[in-house]
């Protein structure tokens, strides 16, 4: 018996990953976080499966099926949005798997701010704009961020930045950052990204407070931050140029180093 912790994707049922949809198609049981992942993730569930809601529970409950599960020898899906590696929650449940003895699994899933990329059209890493992206968010209630870890410090690399669980902060957000990236800077607030009813909201620090307000977006929101949202100028990067060589593609005879 093994509980797999499944990352469903952003929230198109057609994201996840095959892997994710064979397990559970072949789990008894299936927990599945319902507050995020759309119940047309399970669609390929058997009808007999146990199926169960974790949203209303918390972590003691959580643990007690998982329990039961595996007193009866049953395999568990254990079902998270995105990537369970990304604010999946996941570190305090495999925490009581381990003392409890039981196994457990991980199955990465396509994490949200690559579903919002997509949805924007963009490469989030230019040559000369940003060669990295930080994946961040900002205190609530629920969780503090540790020290040097705010925006005003992360915000002085320039990266591009992809703020989770924060539209919320968004006014705290815009004066920690604007004096770093300046007011004129590309920001795009992808509601429910590939979702059916995903909304996206472009602008700059300057003005994506009021016009995310207007939308009424409150929650289950990525804010991405950086010059290479709408880049006035890039060049391309070495790895197509003709005069780039490796060992897949060596330099023509004749031609200078």
């Amino acid at each position: 018996m093994t509980v797999h912790f499944i990352g469903a994707g952003p929230g198109a049922p057609d994201l996840i990953t095959l892997r994710g949809v064979r397990l559970i198609r072949r789990c008894p049981v299936i927990l599945y976080a319902g507050s995020l992942v759309p119940r047309a993730v399970l669609d390929e569930a058997d009808p007999k499966a146990t199926v169960i809601d974790t949203a209303p529970l918390h972590l003691d409950q959580i643990v007690d099926h998982i329990q039961a599960a595996h007193a009866a020898g049953h395999e568990v899906a254990r079902v998270h949005s995105g990537d369970p590696s990304l604010y999946g929650a996941i570190g305090e449940q495999i925490r009581r798997l381990d003392a409890l003895g039981i196994p457990w699994a991980i199955v990465p899933g396509v994490p949200a701010f690559a579903a919002a990329a997509a949805t924007l059209g963009r490469e989030l890493t230019l040559p000369a704009v940003a060669q990295t992206v930080i994946l961040t968010r900002t205190s609530t209630r629920a969780s503090a961020m540790p020290a040097g870890e705010d925006l005003a410090t992360l915000g002085r690399s320039g990266a591009t930045l992809a703020i989770h669980l924060s539209v919320a902060n968004l006014a705290k957000v815009v004066r920690d950052l604007e004096p770093l990236y300046g007011a004129d800077c590309p920001v795009a607030v992808v509601f429910r990204a590939s979702w059916p009813d995903e909304q996206v909201v472009r602008g700059t620090l300057a003005s994506i407070r009021d016009q995310v307000k207007a939308a009424g977006f409150t929650r289950t929101a990525l804010i991405l931050v950086g010059r290479v949202l709408d880049p006035s100028a890039f060049p391309d990067s070495a790895l197509y140029a003709a005069h780039h060589h490796h060992v897949l593609r060596p330099r023509a005879e004749g031609t200078e180093c």
